[in-house]
């Protein structure tokens, strides 16, 4: 088990690294994405992939892993809205099936839970620092 944890938790960070990236090559996808109450869209999808390819990268940086877990869980669930307001109005996003849209709300569960795992005393092991 330990083994499968260290090669996921590399795995999520080049994962978020690469999303963080998408971020910023393709800025006018998830300003569209943004719920209109919030402001800033612009800022708000910049800081949002500013952070995940920091998290990113500190998932995989042993000594801070934990804290980026951490960073991981809040930034999901604080991106989370944004998940629900696409499943709320399929109409503004006609590319994706609408049901694709509703069963991306139980796999964000599963996105937050994996980062969670890693906040774990253990997610610091000796097998973590390989």
């Amino acid at each position: 088990m330990h083994r499968l944890k260290l090669i996921l938790k590399y795995v999520l960070a080049i994962f978020f690294i690469l999303a963080g990236q998408n971020h910023f090559l393709h800025t006018d996808f998830y300003v569209r994405i943004m719920p209109p109450y919030l402001p800033w869209h612009r800022f708000l999808v910049h800081v949002s992939g500013l952070c995940e390819i920091v998290l990113g990268i500190g998932m995989a940086v042993p000594r801070i892993t934990r804290w980026a877990a951490w960073g991981l869980v809040a930034l999901l669930v604080a991106v989370f809205p944004a998940n629900i307001h696409m499943a709320l109005h399929p109409d503004l996003f006609p590319e994706f099936n609408p049901a694709m849209l509703w069963l991306r709300l139980p796999l964000q569960m599963v996105l937050i839970a994996l980062p969670y795992w890693y906040t774990r005393q253990d997610a610091t092991s000796t097998l973590d620092r390989l």
